[in-house]
């Protein structure tokens, strides 16, 4: 049988596929639409049962939910958990039409807004504005109001208030829907003369207001205000080996992590599979698997993660797509996670489509992250060993300092190899970066650090191998890494950034630099340049710091003995990844000589082979092209 090398980690180890084929000795139906549907029935196909939740009050492990097409409107929780592989327990559509799970309600009886003023600071009053209000019915509620819960509660000491504009994180976690799409909340109930689709709440959090497109009548829409925080989870920790698959969970009233508690979360279980599900408007995270936060105790011998997101599709999470705490052995592939951060609460500092804390031995693989927005699409941070990062697309960073962040990380190796990394825009104050007239900026000994947008970015991590990818229009730079020497909770030393390993990868238009090293302490070989000009290869320290081209890269520092530089288009299709290599039609500015010396490629078929990647030990050839393709797209002119 050939081996999957995309399931090697970096220390040429497999894997561990710990799922088997599981033995059901009991099948239970849930069919909301059935005519005879009860929770008071067996829960058979003739008798199903009305909710998911009596179903999981009942099912042991071998036993599998099946649940019809339908919108369920409840939060599911387990009661009970499976065994081991061959004895979970499973919930998962049955196939005759969408199972949705909704954190929400539908909502009637609307009034409209009078008694309060409807301007935003001195002036007059909005005309022609319709606001209508909606008293929230007690009785929806159970033990949770998210109207009254702001976004951020619980571990609120990390963010850094002088940075941060903290209206988001002070908004209710109550949200409100009209066809489907959520309102804006506004802070100020003056906010709705201002902009269409929005809401406000009232102090007590038992009343909202709001405003629709053209200023319609709700009557003819459908509203739905959310009621739980949660679509699937149990309510005590530590219930493993259960399977969640092809269910559609919407509209949960989570918080700002931490605690990271999703519309779907483990609960501090290990060993489940959630796969083929859809999660969507999540307020604050959308699937949580891990230790939940830092603040409960650990136990001797404790199994935290060794859980398995696959083919999962993760749409418009506020804060958080995927978040897991200590969490060992995660597999995570073939998701779509798009559209993550819209609540603008990066400075939580657990803001990414996916945010790992402590990951050891995990694979994540063939994934798409597409529009994160002032977010990363990959975080991991502290203490990471030997975990894999391959074969995903991470496209289209929408004000996003870096695309995958590898924080705080001393021991081990973690690898990066074979992804596509294109467009991260950066997040800064455009007013912040200097203006340097005339020749005033050429004798400076340092950049300005008001530009950011970096396609790898690391602080205080060692030993990161980024191999094979194509990084480019980074606004910044591709790679980026600087040591942090003071992080040492603990027994912790501090962070170098050194020992780190760029290998045979292209790197495209990045707008300050291709690589940035913090010392000569590094490695770079056989790497790709593609559309970089002026020192896009640079050494910080000691300062001053060395702003290169290739072949002084080459020459005072004995990098790249195989690097290339070239001057041809990539373009990639963010929708479907496609890549193509073409001939350029515009040409490099460079003084007379400048050319030849630097040896530029003008046809991508002229990218010279380089030697394959030692540290990668399943590569078979001696020789490979730079980047993640075995042969280049080209298109003819």
């Amino acid at each position: 049988m050939k081996q999957d090398h995309s399931a090697l980690l970096p220390d040429g180890r497999s894997f561990d596929f710990w799922e088997k084929e599981t033995v059901w000795t009991r099948e239970l139906h849930v069919n909301a639409g059935h005519p005879s549907a009860s929770d008071d029935n067996d829960g058979s196909a003739a008798a199903p049962f009305r909710t998911i939740g009596r179903a999981a009050k009942e099912a042991a492990p071998g036993t599998r939910v099946l649940i019809h097409g339908g919108i369920y409107r409840e939060c599911v929780s387990p009661s009970a958990g499976g065994t081991d592989p061959e004895h979970m327990i499973s919930y998962e559509a049955f196939g005759d039409g969408d199972v949705i799970i909704r954190a929400s309600e539908q909502v009637t009886s609307f009034i409209p807004s009078e008694g309060w003023a409807l301007r935003f600071g001195p002036g007059r009053e909005q005309a022609g504005v319709r606001i209508w209000e909606y008293d929230l019915d007690p009785d929806l509620f159970r033990g949770y109001n998210p109207f009254c819960a702001v976004n951020i509660l619980h571990d609120r000491l990390f963010i850094e208030y002088d940075k941060t504009d903290m209206t988001t994180y002070l908004n209710r976690r109550g949200c409100v829907f009209c066809d489907g799409k959520p309102l804006k909340q506004v802070p100020l109930y003056g906010g709705m003369a201002l902009e269409e689709n929005t809401y406000w709440v009232e102090a007590n959090g038992m009343k909202v207001h709001f405003r629709l497109s053209g200023d319609g009548d709700p009557k003819d829409h459908r509203i739905e205000v959310t009621v739980r925080e949660q679509c699937f989870a149990p309510e005590k920790p530590f219930l493993n080996y259960i399977r969640v698959k092809g269910l559609i969970c919407e509209h949960a009233a989570t918080g700002a992590p931490v605690p990271q508690r999703g519309a779907i979360s483990a609960h501090r279980g290990h060993h489940w599979v959630i796969e083929d599900c859809e999660v969507n408007w999540s307020n604050g995270v959308a699937i949580d698997t891990g230790h939940e936060c830092w603040h409960h105790t650990h136990t001797p011998g404790e199994i935290v993660g060794y859980s398995v997101i696959r083919n999962c599709r993760i749409r418009d999470a506020g804060v958080c797509g995927i978040a897991g705490m200590f969490a060992e052995r995660m597999l995570i592939e073939g998701n779509v996670i798009e559209g993550t951060g819209w609540q603008k609460m990066e400075l939580s500092w657990e803001a990414g489509a996916i945010k790992l804390h402590n990951s050891v031995d995990g694979l994540i693989r063939n994934n798409i992250f597409r529009n994160t927005l002032r977010a990363d699409h990959l975080w991991l941070d502290c203490g990471n060993e030997n975990n894999r990062i391959t074969g995903n697309l991470f496209l289209d960073g929408i004000q996003q300092r870096e695309a995958i962040f590898i924080e705080c990380t001393r021991d081990g190796i973690n690898l990066i190899d074979h992804n596509i990394i294109w467009n991260v825009e950066g997040r800064f104050d455009p007013a912040r970066v200097p203006r340097e007239p005339g020749s005033s900026g050429w004798y400076k000994l340092r950049e300005n650090e008001a530009v950011n947008g970096y396609g790898v970015y690391g602080e205080g991590t060692d030993r990161l191998h980024v191999a094979h990818n194509l990084i480019g229009k980074c606004r910044h730079s591709g790679y980026y890494l600087k040591p942090v020497p003071f992080r040492m909770h603990g027994m912790l030393r501090g962070g170098t950034s050194r020992d780190a390993k760029i290998i045979n990868n292209i790197f495209y238009d990045c707008g300050e630099a291709a690589v940035v090293f913090p010392t000569r302490d590094n490695t770079a070989e056989g790497n790709l340049y593609v559309r970089m000009q002026g020192g896009y290869l640079r050494v910080m320290y000691p300062e001053p710091e060395n702003c290169l081209n290739l072949p002084a890269w080459q020459e005072f520092f004995g990098f790249d003995s195989q690097g290339q530089n070239a001057w041809f288009d990539i373009s990639v299709d963010t929708r479907t990844g496609e890549t193509v290599f073409g001939k350029a039609k515009d040409v490099p500015f460079g003084f007379r000589g400048e050319m030849e010396r630097l040896h530029m490629i003008l046809d991508p078929a002229q990218v010279r082979r380089v030697r394959a990647d030692g540290d990668l030990p399943w590569t078979d050839a001696d020789e490979v092209l730079p980047g993640p393709f075995d042969r280049f797209g080209i298109t003819e002119e």
